[in-house]
């Protein structure tokens, strides 16, 4: 029998494993989301994030354990018609025009914004009338966030949104996913732009191998790395800077050398010492990105 769960959790996947045939694609794998926040759901190539994303939309069934959107099963009509949906790839009709795209999806939802809503916050005006093949792939990604959020959806799942967009786009997009969470959405981010996480993010999971290797907010994720990158001007190797105690990792980025190490003062003294004249010299926490990169790394190692 499937144990109750609390309608009040949208979105969840409790113990979950799945499997295609001999590769184990998830594992025990826990997860929730909860109203009003973010969850970026991230991880490398092949970690299972795809797997838990169509689990959750009951585009496929669980192995063993449960995926369940208000408690109730991801099949379930009354589940799917309070969620939007935005996926990496979408197949639309290149034919028909940006207005009756919207027109159309707007039909499945008894309380749909308005087209005119849909064009202010998917930064849509002028391309009604365009048709959908048309579009750059920029274009064609807030079609589909316009599709998603039409139906005023309480759980909002976004599968790489941002792909293709340019920067004042993306940044566009980044406020208009903050002003849905902020209305008490319940928002699934997967994204290989950490800075994208790094800025809607309120909770991170980092999927590795099927399972879950770091979950907490940003900064709970960032703190869990103690080391510092280091970026300066200078002369000096990279692959030599590479070999000192205390550093994890030394690449050059045109004329500036950045490092990635812990404890950072005793690598700076010896920088200033290598070379008196080194300039611009930068030292910062490590953020998402390298926190990331340091959890994956040290679990493919272990």
């Amino acid at each position: 029998m499937q144990p109750r769960f609390s309608p009040a959790v949208p979105a969840q996947l409790a113990q979950v494993h799945k499997r295609y045939g001999a590769l184990t694609a998830l594992e025990g794998v826990d997860l929730a989301l909860q109203p009003g926040r973010v969850l970026a759901l991230l991880g490398p190539n092949g970690a299972g994030k795809s797997t838990a994303v169509s689990l959750l939309l009951g585009l496929q069934r669980t192995d063993a354990g449960h995926a369940l959107l208000f408690g109730q099963s991801p099949q379930a009509l009354d589940a799917r018609r309070r969620i939007g949906v935005m996926l990496q790839h979408a197949a639309l009709p290149d034919t028909l025009r940006v207005g009756e795209l919207i027109a159309q999806t707007r039909g499945y939802y008894p309380d749909a914004l308005s087209v005119a809503e849909c064009v202010t916050i998917a930064g849509l005006q002028g391309l009604l009338a365009r048709p959908y093949g048309r579009l750059s792939g920029g274009q064609q990604r807030r079609v589909q966030f316009a599709l998603a959020i039409c139906g005023r959806p309480q759980v909002l799942f976004l599968d790489e949104p941002t792909t293709g967009m340019d920067i004042q786009a993306r940044r566009q997009l980044w406020a208009a996913i903050g002003e849905r969470a902020a209305a008490g959405c319940a928002v699934l981010l997967t994204t290989h732009y950490l800075e994208e996480a790094e800025a809607l993010a309120d909770d991170v999971a980092v999927l590795q191998a099927g399972r879950i290797v770091a979950r907490g907010s940003v900064a709970q994720i960032r703190a869990s790395v103690l080391q510092r990158c280091i970026r300066a001007q200078t002369e000096l190797s990279a692959e030599a800077i590479a070999q000192w105690p205390g550093v994890r990792s030394a690449r050059r980025d045109g004329a500036v050398l950045e490092i990635q190490a812990e404890p950072a003062e005793p690598i700076v003294a010896r920088l200033l010492q290598a070379d008196p004249q080194l300039h611009g010299l930068e030292v910062r926490r490590a953020g998402l990105a390298d926190a990331f990169l340091a959890i994956t790394d040290s679990q493919e190692a272990a």
